[in-house]
């Protein structure tokens, strides 16, 4: 049982990768200095570069064809897409309002949160194993990162309620454009010649993705450590962020599972609408977060919560879809 729970989680992103991230904060915690605007180190030029490289090899694996086939259930791919960019962010904002324990400071960063767009692998690999609609899984997943470039930060446009500052929206959707729609239509655009080149390397790209990520983090949350913004914290501050985001996936979780049956979905789309409509994106949350809030300290404060979801998200999605993948063979679910 727990060699099997270890190996999903594995497949699922909880490996090196977590415990990197974990090892950045901790550097970050020890050494600030090195990662703060002020080390003289230039962060922000390799980060840029970085991102430009992790979205254009991204649209490289993008299939057009792939994703054209997949139109046709649109049920499907309209209500998961409706649970990530309007379910979410609608639940949050009523929550946020009955939950006066959260300390004002991670208000924003939840917010955030709820606005993000669903994850790619996770999502695609929890599908796998718990016998979803693999192709549903795999279009709703890349479109939802694509429409995330413009609907997260228009969406903390109205969120923020001016805590980390007015977003200007068409500055940000002009960076986020230069910095990802531009490298992804690039690479998609690149995929006919050079996917079939590339296709036995790019798995092994992912260790750049995950570089990138680490090195956002770890600025970010230096430049927090340096100007002492968690010294005010209390550890069961932190531990109320993160049954709160808990609470919010749960809820997410059971409004899906009540939606797709009163719709009549089959067991392989109900599957694929409750693992791609719940979950969140790390990488994008780290990615656009960049953008939105250029100042290193808040992002810090911002993406602490982004991070105990995915950990959560992934620990609870790889228990519920080793319990889905035992009923494949013929039981009913639910």
């Amino acid at each position: 049982m727990i060699n099997k729970l270890a190996q999903t989680l594995q497949r699922v992103g909880i490996n090196g990768f977590l415990l990197g991230l974990f090892a950045a904060i901790g550097l970050a915690a020890v050494l600030p200095e090195v990662g703060s605007s002020e080390s003289g180190i230039p962060w922000k030029p390799m980060i840029n570069l970085g991102i430009a490289f992790v979205f254009f090899f991204y649209g490289v694996k993008l299939d057009p064809v792939q994703l054209r086939s997949g139109l046709s259930n649109w049920r499907l791919h309209l209500l998961i897409q409706l649970a990530t960019f309007l379910l979410f962010p609608l639940l949050v904002l009523v929550l946020l309002q009955v939950m006066p324990w959260i300390d004002e400071d991670f208000r924003l960063g939840i917010s955030y949160l709820s606005a993000l767009p669903s994850t790619v692998s996770a999502s695609v690999v929890m599908v796998s194993i718990a016998g979803g609609n693999l192709p549903g899984a795999i279009f709703n997943a890349s479109i939802s990162s694509l429409l995330g470039v413009i609907l997260t930060p228009a969406w903390m446009g109205y969120l923020d309620g001016g805590v980390a500052g007015d977003i200007d929206f068409w500055s940000t959707l002009g960076e986020l454009t230069l910095k990802v729609i531009l490298p992804v239509s690039l690479g998609v655009l690149s995929h006919g010649w050079l996917f079939p080149k590339l296709s036995s390397i790019l798995p092994k790209l992912k260790y750049v993705d995950q570089t990138v990520i680490m090195m956002i983090v770890f600025t970010s949350f230096a430049e927090s450590f340096s100007q002492r913004i968690f010294s005010a914290y209390a550890a069961s501050t932190l531990l109320t962020v993160s049954v709160s985001v808990l609470a919010v996936f749960v809820l997410v979780w059971v409004v899906l599972e009540l939606t797709t049956r009163v719709l009549g979905f089959s067991i392989q789309d109900r599957i694929t609408t409750l693992f791609c409509g719940s979950k969140k994106s790390l990488v994008h949350g780290v990615v656009i977060g960049k953008v939105i809030f250029p100042d290193a300290a808040v992002l810090g404060l911002v993406l602490l919560p982004v991070m105990l979801y995915h950990i959560q998200q992934l620990i609870l999605g790889s228990i519920l879809a080793g319990y889905f993948g035992k009923r494949k063979a013929g039981q009913p679910v639910g």
